[in-house]
């Protein structure tokens, strides 16, 4: 019987295999790795993004491992993110998949028959659900796209409004009520954000596509912005002399700042001052506004302009007129507070 085994052993080992076999013990371990890696390129493509911040989401009882992917995405962990709604693996996509190809599509997380009707209402046909990425170490993995996450608890939240859910599955349910709630107060990718550290890259990039828009590379020809009624109330109100020939106090430079420039976007007026500096006598070679974009700053600041020298020409003295500008126009983060005496001197603009 032996003799017999060996035999049909024997015929089972065909030269090919013998041949791989024998290939496979001549490779290097680099070798190895290289097809390894070749192989799963094959598989999962080679457009993969990679997990570029990491960190945890903690709301209430559960954490969440979350990333911030290189093309922006944000994604929570499939794996971490059922432990972290005490999801189990469900054997009923096991059963069904020879059965129904579309079946074997769904993710583990919604692989349970008693959400099945409640799914296709709430995420369609579940093409974006999950993603493909790399983690910060290499790994390959796949996660869930945050924004898709409160979708997934209304599938859950509604399965079991309708009864479908038995006793265990209504603890997933409970969990998907506590985060939705958690979610009704701050957005999802906020939260993946702050976990992540990327708060801090979106929003300096966010600054730089707003200065964009506002701030030229290049100077603009001198053309006049401010017209002489702006000044010439200005002077009024703060009992100076005027004429089109007096620059007057430097004090005025100041008040053009912070009446017109600061109020600007955040950011704008500081990238204005980088890019036109001061010499070593303490002046700025140009104006402020020929940094200004033609179709987005300068028309801004021309229409700040206007609302300004408005509203004092209908004051009659400068403590009226800071009333009306500070209700009009309220202080935004980062800008002075002028409420208070003004110190310093900044001649910039005029």
């Amino acid at each position: 019987m032996t003799d017999e085994k060996d035999e049909k052993k024997a015929q089972d080992v065909s030269p090919q295999s013998l041949g791989g076999s024998a290939r496979a013990e001549s490779l290097s371990p680099e070798e190895r790795t290289e097809i390894a890696a070749k192989a799963a390129r094959a598989r999962w493509g080679t457009d993969i993004p990679r997990a570029t911040h990491s960190g945890k989401l903690t709301i209430g009882e559960m954490v969440f491992p979350c990333s911030v992917l290189s093309d922006g995405t944000r994604i929570l962990t499939q794996s971490d993110f059922m432990a972290g709604m005490n999801m189990y693996y469900s054997g009923w996509i096991a059963k069904n998949k020879a059965k129904n190809e579309s079946t074997a599509e769904i993710p583990h997380f919604l692989a349970f028959k008693s959400i099945e009707p409640f799914i296709s209402k709430h995420l369609g046909d579940l093409q974006s659900v999950v993603v493909r990425y790399r983690t910060e170490k290499g790994s390959l993995a796949q996660g869930i796209k945050a924004v898709i996450i409160p979708k997934i608890c209304e599938v859950w939240l509604d399965a079991n409004e309708a009864g479908k859910l038995p006793k265990r599955q209504k603890q997933i349910a409970e969990r998907a009520k506590v985060l939705m709630r958690a979610l009704a107060h701050v957005a999802i990718e906020a939260l993946v954000d702050e976990a992540t550290g990327y708060q801090a890259i979106r929003e300096r990039d966010a600054l730089q596509k707003l200065l964009a828009l506002y701030v030229n590379e290049e100077l603009l020809p001198w053309t006049r912005r401010f017209p002489d009624e702006f000044y010439r109330q200005m002077f009024r109100l703060r009992n100076w002399h005027f004429s089109p020939t007096n620059k007057g106090p430097r004090y005025a430079g100041k008040l053009t700042n912070e009446l017109i420039y600061e109020r600007l976007p955040p950011g704008v007026l500081d990238e204005l001052r980088r890019k036109n500096p001061r010499n070593e006598k303490g002046q700025r070679r140009h104006r402020h506004h020929q940094l200004l974009t033609e179709d987005i700053g300068n028309p801004h600041l021309e229409k700040q302009v206007a609302s300004v020298t408005t509203l004092m020409r209908a004051s009659p003295n400068w403590s009226f007129f800071k009333r009306l500008f500070i209700r009009a126009f309220p202080r935004q983060s980062g800008q002075t507070d002028w409420i208070e005496e003004l110190g310093g001197i900044d001649d910039d603009e005029s």
